[in-house]
């Protein structure tokens, strides 16, 4: 005997059908979205074995130093394009996946000497570790099959966290988006913005759920994986005031107390390993010669990309970046979000353009993903014409901007 379903049934089967059929489309944009910066990444190999074989061909010259912009040149013929996507950065993860944190830090450190990897967090290293001890192949290939993966779950997530707000069809977008935009070529490079974006929207997604103690916990591994991972802080502060303010819910402050543990444990940690407290603090001055702009480094070097075009790779990204933020804060003044996604963002976008070296970069603007949905929202409902050219402007946007600041030396 045939079972007739009803059809709150069928609906819900049609519903999950649907849904299916979006993933997979998804999944085919981010395999091509990774072909984007594989292509961005074969030309900077191709220009930088070029310059290899030239100063080869010059008699008298000896081979330059292998640091050259912060990155090695490609090592062989064999892997070129992994040695650009484990390059910048990702020098100083692998690093300390091979060598650990150093045991002293030499007085007035300097970029130059292996002690400045003191600067960097330790969540990703340690999860590179991990997955190098069951991957065959090297560490650099469990780092960048690390991101692969990390990358595609951030994809989905953003699609699970759009669905729930305004439904399938700007989840989609909010994906594509996701994937598409300039800054995700950090998902196929030895960074640590993929880990980070699972554990933000795995947090995100706990206080909206109300499950503090595990929003808490992601929040703290959040803290533990970059300084902008800080802004998951605020996000379950905001939160928890709300369900206090609302519900009288005093379980709430479990998440933003234990937010903050990853970032405690870390500098604490390091503190006793090198013998001086502190010392993150005196790398990232010293090393890195990071400090406090509020914005005017990034305000500077806009002006000056228009003042002055095309004489500045790093200025043309930063202003770049500044007027893709404040569209996609237009977006968001339309389009609302939950108030915990909206702390996050503001966390994210401040930490992006505090500082006085690095400021603005499509890879920071790119953590903070909920503008993306709030973006895709206002594409989708109110200028759905205008998302053919977003999206060949962001295709366009991944390969340039993988290459240039490879070959042309800006900061990424």
């Amino acid at each position: 005997m045939t079972e007739t379903l009803g059809p709150q049934q069928a609906a819900v089967d049609d519903t999950s059908s649907t849904w299916h059929r979006i993933l997979c489309k998804v999944g085919l944009v981010y395999l091509f979205s990774r072909l984007c910066v594989l292509a961005g990444a074969a030309i900077v190999a191709v220009e930088l074995q070029a310059d290899i074989n030239q100063v080869k061909g010059i008699p008298n010259v000896p081979f330059p130093d292998p640091h050259i912009a912060g990155r090695p040149l490609p090592s062989s013929a064999l892997a070129p394009i992994s040695d650009v996507l484990a390059s910048w950065d990702g020098i100083w993860y692998l690093r300390i996946v091979r060598d650990g944190y150093p045991r002293h830090v030499q007085e007035h450190v300097t970029y130059f000497v292996t002690d400045a990897r003191a600067a960097f967090f330790p969540a990703y290293p340690m999860l590179v570790r991990a997955v190098d001890k069951i991957l065959p192949g090297g560490d650099t290939l469990a780092a960048l099959f690390s991101n692969f993966i990390l990358g595609a779950i951030a994809i989905f997530l953003l699609g699970v966290m759009a669905r729930q707000l305004y439904g399938e069809q700007v989840a989609a977008k909010a994906m594509v988006l996701g994937a598409m935009f300039p800054g995700s070529f950090v998902l196929s490079f030895a960074y640590t913005e993929a880990l980070l974006l699972v554990v933000a929207m795995g947090c995100l997604w706990c206080l909206m759920s109300k499950r503090w103690v595990w929003a808490g916990v992601l929040a703290a591994l959040g803290t533990a994986t970059r300084p902008n991972g800080l802004a998951l802080v605020l996000a379950c502060a905001v939160a928890s005031f709300l369900a206090i303010r609302n519900e009288r819910d005093w379980r709430s402050l479990a998440a933003p107390i234990l937010a903050p543990a990853g970032f405690i444990a870390f500098q604490l940690w390091l503190g006793q390993h090198t013998g001086e407290a502190g010392v993150w603090f005196r790398v990232q001055a010293e090393a890195w010669g990071e400090g406090a702009s509020y914005g005017l480094t990034a305000v500077r070097k806009t002006f000056e990309a228009f003042a002055h075009p095309l004489t500045s790779s790093t200025n043309v990204i930063t202003a770049a970046s500044v007027m893709t933020m404040l569209l996609m804060l237009y977006f968001l003044w339309v389009k609302r979000l939950p108030l915990p996604m909206v702390a996050y963002t503001a966390g994210i976008l401040a930490l992006m353009l505090v500082p006085n070296t690095v400021t603005a970069r499509p890879r920071f603007l790119y953590t903070a993903f909920p503008l993306f949905i709030s973006a895709a929202a206002y594409l989708h409902e109110d200028r759905r014409d205008w998302w053919p050219y977003v999206i060949g402007a962001c295709s366009a946007g991944l390969v340039t901007l993988t290459a240039l600041y490879g070959v042309f030396g800006a900061i990424p």
